[in-house]
């Protein structure tokens, strides 16, 4: 299994309630998103989705909007495609400008991220419209759909039937999505950040990026230095590496998150063990017995890969592991509720039984992103890896879904140098599974320009864990342009 840089603010809501720069002035705006960008007209949102999957009325000051975009960047007069936007306006008089984010996946919805999550970045929000959108690819923007594939999946059994239902995948991939397949890459993406620059009316993108939305940020100020204002890259992630890299760099990483949880859990009176290898030891033996045994949760069942994800999830944000501590006690006890809905917000599944396109367009964009295309058996490899790190990470059945997708990868999006552009905070978090302290190391040193900020705690998304250093030197250099120092360090 090949861990996503998944979406950090929409797992941080499960557990609770979310929680020398450039200027921002009128100079005219360089690159291609100047010419014809249009204006965004801003209407009442109507079709937001809660962190419960189900449509939710838009919070108070909230607005949607769109903006047309080449379908192919290197045709900008062909045919266009929508990219759904969304806003909350500044709450104070002093604006800067618009603060565009990208929560990370890829594949996730900034629109109803940042329905859900502006109350986080309240204090940057008192001087800038905040923005996000779904890249292209993604729901409102031609999400890509694959027919109903992603449960089946979930669920292949052997080597052989996940090498067939991967086949299966692609193919329906191409029959509903192919139009937009071969576009869906982050160089594709960066050039609609910069019409949205331009839409918006600033002279440059200030930009705020977690997790995948690190490598976006990352691309565009490659190919857009001159338009790069105040950049914060949280959560890094280094393009550069292999599927097989990063997925054995994952594997150390939630190995270690997944320790840590075990401690935490035993030193707040943990019900799943006594020490932190008891602990351990029971959730293994959990998803171990799920192997024979799928627990029954109404018409569906818990079953061992579906336990796998719920596991992962809690994992990615410390203020989550009590969710794990506690779903997992009770499928011990015959209730497999709790862990289905984890699992089912790692996914995408909704309440109706239908997905969001978050695991489909997962899959296109890290396969146009990639020249590679690993083998069934080279997949399997990997996995024989992983299992030999963090077993619970370890596919039960392996797939090369990229070896065969229907369209050509490209490596362009790897290559990372932007060079000429304002400064651009990076932070990494020593305690991130997704996205490990090393990649926001390697990225700072092939962005030129980059500024490291260290968090010395657990999860993803350094912003978003509550540190009161992390949070100021973000808040001042957004809202009043001073940089970091760089290898700045914040403890736990």
């Amino acid at each position: 299994m090949l861990v996503s840089m998944k979406k950090p603010i929409v797992t941080l809501l499960l557990g609770a309630t979310v929680l020398a720069g450039c200027g921002t002035g009128n100079k005219p705006a360089d690159g291609a998103g100047a010419k014809n960008a249009g204006t965004v007209a801003w209407t009442r949102c109507t079709n937001l989705t809660g962190a419960d999957g189900k449509p939710t009325a838009p919070p108070p000051g909230v607005e949607c909007g769109k903006i047309q975009v080449p379908l192919d960047h290197a045709k900008p007069e062909g045919e266009k495609i929508d990219l759904a936007l969304i806003r909350v306006k500044a709450t104070g008089d002093d604006r800067l400008g618009s603060l565009v984010f990208n929560f990370g996946g890829p594949g996730g919805s900034g629109v109803d991220t940042l329905a859900l999550a502006a109350r986080a970045f309240s204090t940057p929000g008192t001087r800038y419209d905040l923005v996000s959108f779904d890249p292209r690819g993604v729901e409102r923007s031609s999400g890509v759909k694959c027919g109903g594939q992603v449960e089946k999946l979930l669920e292949a059994e052997s080597d052989a039937d996940g090498d067939r239902l991967a086949k299966e995948f692609a193919a329906a991939c191409q029959k509903d999505s192919g139009k937009i397949l071969p576009y869906v890459g982050t160089v594709q993406a960066a050039k609609d950040l910069d019409l949205l620059r331009a839409a918006l009316g600033d002279s440059r993108l200030n930009y705020f990026g977690l997790s995948y939305g690190t490598h976006l940020g990352a691309v565009y100020a490659t190919h857009f230095p001159k338009n790069v204002g105040r950049f914060v890259l949280d959560s890094a992630f280094d393009p550069t590496v292999t599927f097989e890299e990063r997925a054995v760099t994952q594997a150390t990483g939630f190995d270690h998150a997944f320790e840590a949880f075990a401690k935490d859990c035993v030193a707040q009176s943990c019900e799943l063990g006594a020490d932190p290898a008891a602990v351990e030891q029971t959730v293994e033996q959990l998803l171990t017995k799920l192997k024979d045994q799928p627990l029954k949760v109404g018409d569906r069942e818990l079953t061992y890969g579906l336990a796998q994800l719920a596991v992962i999830t809690p994992l990615y944000a410390k203020s989550t592991w009590p969710m794990l501590e506690q779903a997992a006690a009770a499928a011990i006890k015959g209730n497999g509720t709790a862990m289905l809905t984890l699992a089912d917000s790692y996914t995408g599944r909704k309440p109706d039984g239908t997905y969001t396109t978050a695991m489909t367009s997962l899959q296109a964009i890290n396969c146009a992103d990639n020249a590679e295309r690993p083998t069934a058996a080279q997949t399997a490899q990997i996995n024989e890896r992983i299992k030999s790190i963090f077993p619970i990470l370890a596919a039960e059945a392996s797939s090369g879904a990229c070896a065969h997708w229907p369209v050509p990868g490209d490596d362009t999006a790897k290559r990372i140098d932007a060079t000429g552009s304002a400064p651009i905070v990076v932070i990494g978090g020593k305690g991130d599974p997704a996205t490990p302290y090393q990649w926001a190391e390697t990225l700072t040193r092939q962005l030129k320009t980059g500024v490291l900020v260290t968090y010395e705690g657990e999860g993803h998304g350094a912003y978003l864990t509550g540190s009161g250093c992390v949070t100021k030197a973000v808040d001042m250099y957004l809202l009043n342009g001073e940089l970091p120092t760089q290898n700045t360090t914040c403890p736990a």
